[in-house]
């Protein structure tokens, strides 16, 4: 009989093993790299500018990546004097192809490896990789990570002020298609911020010349340089899509068409599934209109998400906090539409997680400043602006820590007509020329 050798040796032979090797042994499956800033960067405590800065590290500090983020745009890791915690991907010498090999990780992994080598790093005497830019500087860097900004009616240097105060780096403007887009796209870019165009309906979609022509005019914008284009808006409702005719299929084979010639004319640019309106009126789905849950499922079911890198979604009928998920005191209260996190959890579960959400809306009404709601708006009359700044700063928040959401359009930033739709009322822009909200928004 072969003798065996006993399990205590063989455990005292592994440790030995383990110890010749060294800690990268314990570790071999895991991806590290050593960079270097090519920024100041604020080290932050997790992966989003909500989250606490740790210290601000200079351009130039050795860097020892070992994870990213599961939503991209943030690298994990240790710098040279030992400091740990999360930076935002643009500042540190990583190629895109060294990112993504970097393995996903959160707040609560263990970190992998040591500081790396570096002398003492040099004074910090610049703004921040994740500040707002003091220019306008271009972003030319794929989409990555989690991102925010505003709907506005224009640039204007208090609007400008305001959207980089709050740390906004997107514009969104809506736009008919068949026209010049690159003064808009150059206006945005020239201010230092992205833009997502809404490209509305402005025709018959159940004309296929339309739809080839349609998809030319969002190409056209995609190679005048739009950083995102929202294919359509509302299209469940007939108020956006002709009467008797509403298909989340045919819907669907205007997406397909729009996002190839999207993304041949420009693979960098966005593309977002026209956002349909919130409701549960129709109670089922018809050619007259259909409820936006059973919209998107039906998209789904068509094969979208092969045709889409975002999900559209609208929510600005809130009156609760969005991080409230009951309470709401109007009828059909326990409607998904009435809540932040109900319209996250249907929408991404309509399409089983395969895509991200993009808000091209996000909003909340208040009549303060203005005077009384019309009729039909009159749901949100107690809402106060200070409420309206807190509850945009939280649902900010819990959309950059859900690991569903890629984008935030705030509706709006700085519209000002108040009558039979009280645009006005949804800017966080207020009468006075305050902004509460960016005020939270940037602290």
């Amino acid at each position: 009989m072969a003798r065996r050798t006993p399990y205590p040796v063989l455990i005292v032979l592994a440790l030995a093993f383990l110890a010749l090797a060294g800690p990268t042994a314990l570790f071999a499956q895991e991806t590290t790299f050593d960079t270097a800033l090519n920024a100041d960067a604020r080290l932050r405590s997790g992966p989003g500018v909500d989250w606490r800065i740790l210290t601000v590290l200079p351009a130039g500090t050795a860097f020892r990546a070992d994870g990213r983020a599961p939503g991209g745009g943030w690298v994990r890791g240790i710098a040279q004097d030992s400091s740990q915690g999360w930076l935002v991907d643009t500042a540190v010498a990583l190629t895109p192809d060294q990112i993504a090999a970097l393995p996903s990780k959160w707040i609560e992994d263990p970190y992998t490896g040591g500081a790396p080598a570096g002398g003492a790093p040099p004074a910090a005497d610049a703004p921040p990789a994740d500040a707002a830019p003091a220019a306008p500087v271009v972003n030319t860097a794929p989409v990555r990570g989690f991102q925010y900004g505003g709907h506005i009616a224009g640039l204007s240097a208090p609007t400008v002020s305001h959207m980089r105060a709050a740390g906004m780096t997107w514009v969104k403007r809506q736009v008919r298609p068949f026209q010049d887009y690159s003064g808009v796209i150059n206006e945005a870019h020239a201010n230092g911020f992205r833009i997502l165009l809404g490209v509305v309906g402005n025709g018959n979609p159940n004309d296929d010349g339309f739809l080839d022509a349609y998809a030319g005019s969002v190409a056209q914008a995609a190679a005048q340089g739009a950083d995102a284009i929202e294919v359509w808006n509302e299209p469940n409702i007939d108020r956006e899509w002709p009467a008797g005719t509403i298909s989340p299929e045919r819907y669907t084979e205007l997406l397909r068409r729009a996002y190839s010639a999207i993304k041949a004319a420009n693979p960098a640019t966005l593309v977002i599934s026209g956002a349909p309106a919130p409701t549960g009126f129709f109670g089922g789905c018809g050619g007259a209109g259909c409820d936006d849950n059973l919209f998107v499922q039906r998209m789904a079911a068509a094969g979208a998400a092969n045709y889409m890198d975002c999900v559209g979604i609208h929510y600005n009928e809130g009156i609760v906090p969005p991080n409230q998920t009951s309470g709401d005191p109007r009828g059909n209260s326990g409607h998904y539409s009435r809540y932040f996190w109900g319209m996250v959890n249907t929408y991404s579960d309509a399409v089983g997680g395969r895509r991200p959400l993009c808000f091209t809306e996000l909003g909340f009404l208040s009549p303060e400043g203005y005077g009384a709601l019309p009729g039909a708006f009159g749901w949100a009359e107690n809402t106060s602006q200070a409420e309206q700044a807190q509850w945009v700063d939280q649902a900010v928040t819990l959309a950059a820590r859900s690991g569903k959401v890629r984008l935030v359009i705030i509706w709006n930033v700085d519209f000002t007509e108040y009558g039979a739709d009280p645009m006005a009322g949804y800017a966080i822009i207020r009468p006075g020329g305050g902004c509460p909200a960016c005020d939270l928004l940037g602290s």
